[in-house]
């Protein structure tokens, strides 16, 4: 690590001070991170990433190229962030009127995927190992495991935390095929991790 620091940052990329970066974080070619903003140890930050002063990123977290992380967007522990995805920050933005006190917080919970080139509407939140396919547009918060697809998104069925898709029996039960780990349904929209093997 350069400077005596505990994380990389590429010579070609920008850090703005003061900000926080947790250790064992690497800052790729050409990324700018802005003042204030809290990334959390061990994550990646691909090429021309943009972090936002009003950011906070947990530990762990996969940032791929091309990817904005606005003002008022949060990610929790081990989110991946999949190439040319998109956040936004205003739901009605216009060149001539200016709403940078409208912006809306977009919360990303622990273990959630985005797919590359997704779009997440602002004020929308993605639930714990929400996995949303690429090209999806989000435009209301996710359910926890549920597999989100299309424009705008919906629900197309569930996964795992292993990242695999659970097909559920007649009595609402399945289990992981990468991680044995078992799950149920408990209701229309609402899968509870049970933990441990079949």
């Amino acid at each position: 690590m350069a400077d005596g620091k505990d994380y990389f940052v590429h010579e070609s990329a920008y850090v703005d001070e003061p900000c926080t970066i947790g250790a064992g974080t690497k800052i790729w070619h050409f990324c700018h991170v802005m003042k204030g903003a809290v990334i959390g140890r061990n994550c990646s930050i691909g090429q021309n990433v943009f972090v936002g002063s009003k950011t906070k990123m947990g530990d762990n977290c996969k940032i791929q190229n091309n990817v904005s992380i606005y003002d008022c967007v949060e990610l929790d522990d081990h989110v991946f962030c999949g190439p040319s995805m998109v956040f936004t920050n205003v739901i009605n933005p216009r060149c001539e009127v200016v709403r940078k006190d409208e912006y809306l917080w977009t919360r990303v919970r622990r273990g959630a995927t985005i797919g590359a080139n997704a779009t997440i509407v602002c004020g929308s939140t993605l639930n714990e190992y929400a996995f949303i396919a690429a090209g999806a547009v989000i435009t209301k918060d996710v359910p926890a495991y549920a597999l989100m697809a299309g424009v705008p998104a919906r629900r197309i069925g569930w996964m795992s935390r292993h990242g695999h898709r659970l097909t559920f029996d007649a009595a609402g039960a399945a289990t992981c095929p990468g991680s044995g780990e078992r799950y149920r349904l408990t209701g229309p929209e609402q899968v509870e991790f049970l933990g441990g093997k079949a």
